[in-house]
């Protein structure tokens, strides 16, 4: 027995269909996890990015000027998705009185606009992170199957030879035990890119509602508060002195 009994080539060469079918998914599953773990940095990277024209929003000396601190990549900016959708409240509760929801208030037409962004901004965030709790969790499991069936399908064979000696045994086992070892190295990544997500996505969260806070202030009284909270109801009526 060498080295290159438990090389990947000799592994693969000895396994079955099921072994190789394991090893597959496997490797689909680290593929899959991976990809989501840089597209969905590379999100937050941008997002934090973009936070930082909101702070130069309140900075604007005119509101278009603020809107124009925001435009860089207004499609996928949720700060300007905020701004415009809730300009475009005001406006369509002002001139459309007569529809149903005319009978809310201001205060409340904006803020369930505001809402609605801000949902529409988690959905987002929160998109493709199922896919690595769900490798983060059966990943272990992938592999152990792979490590039980190796380790079976190797004993069958000693079973059939009538005798086992060390050689016979450490090979077949070594090489099932390296099933555990490839579940375990796809999960670990899995489970620890999604933690560090989701820690990213709670602070861009928490910024996007400091800012639609502000916002809504300044939409419905024309003052920015002093003090932003999480939470856009129910909101002081300050205006800055």
């Amino acid at each position: 027995m060498n080295e290159s009994t438990f090389s990947l080539a000799h592994i693969w060469a000895q396994g079955d269909g099921v072994a190789h079918a394991v090893a597959a998914m496997l490797v689909l599953m680290s593929l899959a996890s991976w990809s989501v773990i840089l597209v969905k940095a590379w999100q937050l990277i941008a997002l934090r990015r973009m936070s930082a024209g909101a702070k130069a929003f309140w900075h604007a000396t005119s509101f278009e000027a603020g809107m124009a601190a925001l435009a860089p990549r207004a499609a996928d900016n949720p700060f300007h998705d905020l701004a415009h959708r809730g300009t475009e409240a005001v406006s369509h509760h002002a001139h459309h009185r007569d529809e149903l929801h005319g009978v809310l208030g201001l205060n409340d037409w904006v803020t369930s606009t505001l809402r609605q962004s801000i949902d529409d901004t988690t959905g987002r965030l929160q998109s493709g992170l199922s896919i690595l709790a769900s490798v983060g969790s059966t990943a272990p499991f992938v592999g152990l199957f792979g490590t039980v069936w190796g380790i079976y399908h190797a004993l069958v064979g000693i079973g059939a030879a009538g005798q086992a000696t060390l050689d016979q045994v450490a090979g077949p086992v070594g090489e099932s035990l390296v099933m555990t070892a490839g579940g375990l190295a796809v999960a670990i990544p899995a489970v620890l890119g999604y933690n560090a997500l989701v820690r990213g996505n709670k602070e861009i969260l928490a910024r996007l509602k400091h800012f639609a806070h502000d916002l809504h202030a300044y939409l419905v009284t024309g003052g920015r508060v002093r003090k932003a909270s999480a939470s856009l109801h129910p909101l002081p009526a300050r205006k800055e002195a």
